[in-house]
């Protein structure tokens, strides 16, 4: 049967199990600074449901940009770096981050979209907009859908995501582009028109009365309202801003699209946080957000990103079917006061990380020996974030010092001083995307050597 003539059933299924969803449980795992900005490990769906249900967001978020997968059939993954003076030549070892590939094929896929769409309308304001990031694979497709959730009418624009990047055939013209689709809430969106170059033909002056021209190295231009084909490059394998993660998206092309469609203070959101571009551009440009996904790896690198980039503070939520301990630390407590103070110096050193869940690594099982021997020779290479809360209250992690892992490996020690410690919270996140969480309580220590 044709995919054409089941949509209908896709439509009216989607709409009847839209309204059975049950919302999520999340639990806050590290409160960064102040700010109420939300990163969330979990499934969008009862997320979504969550933020409506217990947030009270109905009509509330301004933008929604979502990239989900693009139907391409195909897993992808990140690539790992590890180091060791006494392991010589460690391959690179790609390890899973996410498949596209849907058992029941392009009716799965846009079932699983269409449902979140429903949401999505709910959560827009009036004046808001969704972008959804797709390419050749399915976008025909999810217009449709959108067109019956959102409205012909509803339909802004189509934008060409055009870049250097990709494959190549001997077979077709190479695909060099991806395809944003562009619908509003209602007729009252918020939308402002960004300016491009448009070089004059030759490159000289027209000097048409009342049109301002301008000239560079190149020629004289005029300045005209932006089109709907970008020139954008990808992330570069050196870019200060790559992550690693295998379909992360430029900042620029999530700036272009928040600087047209919100203004400062208005709260943005990305259900398929992948490698949380939207979050980090958002934040940075002054906008509040809401990036969640489903992927340890994409939130651990999402988490580590902003926390070395955000300066609006964050709390990070995960599901609690994903909250439990996957590893051991051994961590090394030296308590000392000062002299002539009232004040007390406490340095942490982790020693030594260990996973419990060692055949559950998401990693091609070739690489698996290689990682057992870094794991007995210096197992803090596995190590890609720690934090530490210096006052825990057994309620929220809020900690005040935290590590990430670099080209030159993980801070193994830290320092703090105060007047008093009693309950210290250490998390410890792999880099595979596993969450430990360790305490240490000095009353019940001090109690014992009493």
């Amino acid at each position: 049967m044709s995919l054409i003539n089941i949509l209908p059933s896709i439509v009216n299924e989607s709409k009847e199990s839209a309204h059975v969803i049950k919302s999520g449980n999340y639990i806050a795992a590290e409160q960064i600074g102040l700010g109420q900005n939300i990163l969330v490990q979990g499934d969008n769906l009862p997320f979504m449901q969550f933020l409506l249900e217990q947030k009270n967001l109905q009509g509330k978020i301004n933008l929604i940009y979502i990239d989900p997968p693009f139907f391409s059939k195909a897993n992808y993954g990140s690539e790992i770096k590890l180091y060791s003076e006494k392991i010589k030549s460690i391959p690179v070892i790609k390890q899973k981050a996410y498949h596209d590939i849907w058992n029941n094929g392009m009716e799965e896929y846009l079932r699983m979209l269409y449902t979140r769409f429903l949401l999505i309308k709910e959560l827009l304001t009036e004046d808001g907009c969704l972008w959804v990031h797709l390419d050749w694979h399915s976008v025909h497709y999810v217009k449709v859908l959108l067109d019956d959730i959102f409205g012909e009418k509803n339909f802004i624009n189509e934008i060409i995501w055009n870049y250097k990047s990709g494959g190549v055939s001997k077979r077709r013209f190479a695909r060099k582009h991806d395809t944003l689709l562009f619908y509003a809430k209602s007729s009252k969106y918020y939308f402002k028109a960004q300016k491009e170059i448009s070089y004059n033909r030759d490159y000289k002056p027209y000097r048409f009365k009342g049109v301002a021209e301008y000239k560079d190295e190149l020629g004289w231009y005029t300045m005209v309202n932006m089109k709907d084909v970008w020139q954008i490059n990808m992330v570069g394998r050196t870019s200060a801003e790559r992550t690693g993660y295998a379909t992360q998206k430029p900042e620029k092309l999530i700036e272009r699209i928040l600087e047209s469609c919100t203004r400062e203070g208005d709260l943005c959101a990305d259900f398929f946080g992948g490698a949380g571009t939207l979050a980090a551009t958002a934040d940075r440009m002054g906008r509040r957000w809401i990036s969640c996904d489903i992927g340890e790896l994409a939130s651990i690198n999402t988490h580590k990103r902003l926390v070395s980039e955000t300066k609006n503070g964050y709390i990070y939520y995960v599901d609690s079917e994903h909250s439990e301990n996957k590893g051991k630390l051994s961590i090394e407590v030296d308590l000392e006061q000062l002299p002539i103070s009232d004040k007390y110096k406490l340095t942490l050193t982790i020693k030594e990380y260990m996973l419990d869940l060692f055949d559950s690594i998401p990693v091609e099982e070739k690489h698996l020996p290689i990682i057992k021997k870094i794991m007995k020779e210096n197992s803090l290479q596995l190590v890609n974030y720690w934090s530490v809360d210096f006052d825990y209250d057994d309620k929220l992690f809020k900690p005040k010092i935290f590590f990430c892992k670099g080209n030159d490996g993980i801070t193994q020690s830290c320092e703090w001083l105060a007047q008093k410690f009693e309950k210290i919270g250490i998390r410890c996140i792999d880099i595979f995307g596993n969450s430990t969480f360790h305490v240490i309580d000095l009353r019940r220590e001090r109690e014992d050597e009493a």
